[in-house]
């Protein structure tokens, strides 16, 4: 049985060394904030030393050649000798009343339309197949992948080759289905050159599309396609209730994408068709191109890109805010996760 022992009292001189020591106490070391300080300091080089690069680069290859544009915007210049021919806004106006320009943007609006309304279901079916149990799957991936990893020039002049007029393999192919009218005018026709653009376009961007839309089924769980299954509904209704919605934010991205590729398109078209047959397939970067560079009108051709560009930014904030909010809602955070 344990024994209880009594605490030991404090005497007198105890309290007195216990008092001593209480009162020559030294105060507490300022070395902790100061420490803090250091840190956030050395938080602050740590960022820096990443950022700075970035923002060097930023600002020489993207905030510069904005400011420059849109200065040069305001004069009449030839890209050699002083700019002192100051004509404020008139290469705005003068753009806006051309035709050639208001074709450009129509066309640009063309590629967007059938982008987003053929090219990208075209995309989301083929990934939506290929999401399947098939045997060599993955060799179909890859081929169709393929195209996108060819540039713009070599698909160019592949399909120049294959357009060429009477011994192109197009014109052999529409003279078997007993469509002779199409033959020698896939690129050569104003009203047929838009059109074949668009299958080439679409030959060589839908696989990155694709490959956007497999990864987002892939990340599906498949525990609610089979309690959708479960629950009675179909392949289609899977498909509609569950899959498409999920596959929501791949969507809006593969969206944007394309809009932003339609509206700057250049290389492709130019080796094609350099803008013709009579600016029948011109578009806006082809305009600065054609400005800037053949007929030396380097203001007029500041103006283009500076419209250009701004259509893209407001399409981008635009879209930003009113289509991505959802999937950009909770995704930036603020100081301790708040």
């Amino acid at each position: 049985m344990p024994s209880s022992v009594a605490a030991p009292t404090k005497g007198p001189a105890d309290e007195r060394t216990g008092d001593q020591r209480t009162e020559g106490a030294a105060p507490a070391s300022p070395a902790g904030p100061a420490r803090s300080l250091l840190g956030g300091l050395a938080d602050w080089a740590s960022a820096a030393w990443f950022l700075v690069p970035a923002l060097v680069l930023f600002l020489g290859f993207v905030l510069a050649p904005i400011v420059v544009a849109v200065h040069n915007s305001f004069f009449r210049w030839g890209g050699v000798g002083p700019m002192d021919d100051f004509v404020g806004f008139d290469n705005y106006v003068r753009l806006f009343a051309d035709q050639v320009f208001i074709g450009d943007m129509g066309r640009g609006l063309y590629l967007i339309v059938l982008s987003v309304t053929v090219q990208l279901p075209f995309a989301l079916f083929t990934a939506v197949l290929l999401n399947q149990r098939l045997r060599g799957r993955a060799v179909y991936r890859m081929l169709f992948f393929a195209p996108y990893i060819l540039s713009e020039v070599v698909t160019a002049v592949l399909f120049t080759m294959i357009f060429l007029p009477g011994d192109g393999m197009a014109d052999h192919l529409a003279g078997a289905l007993g469509l002779e009218g199409l033959q020698g005018k896939w690129l050569a026709d104003p009203s047929t050159v838009m059109p074949t653009l668009f299958v080439v376009m679409t030959w060589k961007y839908f696989g990155f599309h694709m490959m956007l839309f497999l990864a987002g089924l892939q990340g599906i769980p498949r525990e609610v396609l089979d309690a959708a299954a479960i629950d009675g509904a179909g392949a289609w209704q899977r498909f509609r209730y569950v899959t498409l919605p999920l596959l929501g934010p791949t969507i809006r991205i593969s969206v944007f994408l394309s809009v932003i590729g339609a509206i700057q398109l250049f290389d492709l078209v130019w080796v094609m068709t350099a803008g013709g047959p009579n600016h029948s397939s011109e578009t806006m970067a082809i305009s600065i191109f054609q400005f800037g560079f053949k007929r030396y009108q380097v203001g007029y051709a500041s103006a283009i890109s500076v419209v250009l560009f701004m259509i893209s930014l407001v399409f981008s904030l635009f879209y930003q805010r009113y289509v991505l909010r959802r999937d950009l809602s909770g995704a930036v955070t603020t100081g301790g996760g708040r």
